[in-house]
């Protein structure tokens, strides 16, 4: 089968063994996977001396399941995350709890998103956003718009912003989720929206070496708000900003509980849902469960596709002119 890997800086299509069943995994041919650019031309960047897959969110048909396999069949329609297990690859061998069945009335295109949308909805939660709230998304990439999108279903009241005007419109404007273009307009709009009291949660999805972006954020909050940083970014912040809100700072990880636990991911082991309400695989169903009532739409956001074969190109425009892609999905034909 081919796959796509990264070497010495370079993308590469090679030609490897296909995976044979296991225990506990489910063996699913791709019909589309997603492009994650920041963390793709962050693995590209690295410059590994041997062949390194990537890719991590994908969707496709069910093959052949393992031992142990109970939630899906073959035929079935999946979405799976989670590197190293799912890649930019013509087959995928994935442990169970990293696929979750697709309805048919799915597009499998908005499948493909699966681990972009239950990062978001970890980065979400890990504002300790309710109902209501108020939460600031700094960054409108791909990631940035499906958790616009989310916390919108979600119930809660949104500001949202990128410097490009092109991301920005992507967005539509709606009561409670305000699209802004400059500083000035976002701190205007948290304010109008919390009547000067403040956001609840500022999540960064922006990435890139800016500094100040931390101590922004802390501008826009209520007193003891919370900072999510989502992005890769700097993560300076001032003291004296933090201790006058008594800010907290988190970091989210990926796409929640369960991710590089290798008793969850690889053995099969799930988490007790009275202890973790909300694992990775939890995170992942509840992205489709928004797709298949129609409380989000991601495929318009889709604005260019590739083959396995155009890859090298799809990265190189990314990284030449990052505003020309918002979302990307790679394609494979039978």
């Amino acid at each position: 089968m081919k796959m796509i890997v990264t070497r010495n800086c370079a993308v590469e299509l090679l030609e490897v063994e296909e995976p044979l069943i296991e225990p506990g995994h489910i063996l699913m041919k791709t019909q589309y996977s997603a492009v994650s650019p920041g963390t793709e031309l962050t693995m590209i960047g690295r410059g590994y001396d041997f062949p390194t897959p990537i890719g991590y969110s994908a969707s496709g048909i069910v093959l052949e399941v393992g031992e142990g396999v109970e939630h899906v069949a073959p035929g079935d329609r999946v979405a799976c995350y989670g590197g190293p297990y799912v890649r930019h690859a013509e087959l995928q061998l994935i442990p169970k709890h990293l696929a979750v069945k697709v309805p048919s009335s799915v597009d499998m295109k908005a499948a493909a998103f699966v681990g972009l949308g239950a990062i978001g909805i970890h980065a979400l939660r890990q504002g300790e956003l309710s109902f209501g709230a108020i939460g600031v998304i700094q960054g409108l990439g791909i990631l940035g718009q499906i958790m616009a999108r989310i916390g919108y279903a979600a119930g809660y009241r949104i500001a949202a912003c990128d410097l490009l005007e092109s991301r920005c419109a992507l967005l539509p404007r709606l009561p409670g989720l305000e699209v802004c273009l400059e500083a000035a307009e976002l701190h205007e709009a948290v304010r109008r929206l919390s009547d000067g009291s403040g956001a609840d949660a500022v999540l960064i999805c922006a990435g890139g070496k800016r500094a100040g972006l931390i101590d922004e954020g802390i501008d826009m909050l209520r007193d003891r708000g919370t900072i999510v940083v989502v992005g890769d970014i700097l993560t300076e912040l001032t003291r004296s900003k933090m201790f006058g809100k008594e800010v907290k700072v988190v970091i989210s990880r990926a796409g929640g509980p369960g991710r590089y636990d290798a008793a969850y991911e690889v053995e099969g082991r799930d988490y007790p849902l009275g202890y973790v309400r909300w694992t990775e695989g939890r995170n992942m169903k509840e992205y489709i469960r928004l797709l298949e009532e129609g409380r989000i739409a991601v495929t318009s956001l889709i604005n260019k596709q590739a083959r396995l074969s155009d890859m090298s190109d799809l990265y190189g425009e990314f990284a030449s002119n990052p505003a020309a892609v918002v979302g990307a999905i790679v394609e494979y034909g039978d």
